[in-house]
């Protein structure tokens, strides 16, 4: 039988956690900055046959963006260690017998994150680029700096991968009993009004159109939440 940690034991091991999750993205990001020059070049594919070539201002610029593409490259591979850190913080809390469900939990939240971050990089991110350089026209040249084309780039794309997290959040929540089924299904018309929020601020572009491409799924992923937390909520 697990024995009942105090508040100050709980608050270590979630330190301890922390710094294991931290430590291995540190040091996966430092043996993936080698390749950060190819990551580059697949981060520039949707925008091949926009932009011609990316630019930097400033002679530490470069160095600086390769710096930020292997940190992205550190997290993205340290992804399930940081979940199974998560789900080892949070298991004692839900109870022994739904332990069964770790493998679960890791790989829906991989997988989660995984079909968000593709659907950002390769569904939204082609269509927010061609909106937003439609309005340069014949008397303005595009010329892009090669920071804020990686920052715009990786933000939407982990944006939506977290955004994809909707279901599995649900599925903990409820298995911890913070939520129930009933209330996401009370609270449904104000989540439609959050998503839409979420959705404007995730997107890089003013237009509905591109708002609409994030707000659909993610109105589907909450509906998918609704029917995790009801077969996976606390029973009475």
């Amino acid at each position: 039988m697990d024995k009942e940690l105090t508040l100050v034991e709980h608050l270590e091991e979630l330190r301890r956690r922390i710094i294991v999750s931290l430590v291995l993205i540190a040091v996966i990001s430092i043996a993936a900055f080698p390749l950060a020059p190819k990551m580059l070049a697949i981060l520039k594919t949707p925008s091949s046959s926009i932009i011609r070539k990316l630019v930097f201002f400033n002679p530490s610029e470069a160095f600086l963006i390769h710096i930020k593409i292997a940190f992205f490259m550190g997290l993205a591979i340290s992804m399930p260690v940081i979940m199974y850190q998560l789900w080892a913080f949070v298991s004692p809390a839900i109870g022994y017998k739904t332990k069964k469900h770790g493998l679960l939990f890791l790989v829906s939240s991989i997988g989660a994150f995984i079909g968000g971050a593709s659907f950002g990089f390769l569904v939204l991110l082609p269509a927010a680029l061609k909106f937003l350089l439609s309005f340069s026209g014949d008397n303005l040249e595009p010329v892009i700096s090669a920071s804020s084309y990686i920052s715009f780039v990786l933000g939407l794309t982990m944006g939506c991968g977290l955004v994809f997290e909707m279901p599995v959040l649900s599925f903990l929540l409820s298995k911890i009993g913070i939520i129930n089924y009933r209330f996401l299904r009370r609270v449904w018309k104000y989540a439609v009004i959050v998503i839409f929020i979420v959705a404007a601020i995730v997107t890089p572009t003013p237009d509905v159109f591109n708002m609409t491409i994030v707000a659909i799924p993610m109105l589907c992923l909450y509906e998918l939440s609704i029917w995790v937390s009801r077969f996976s909520g606390r029973k009475r």
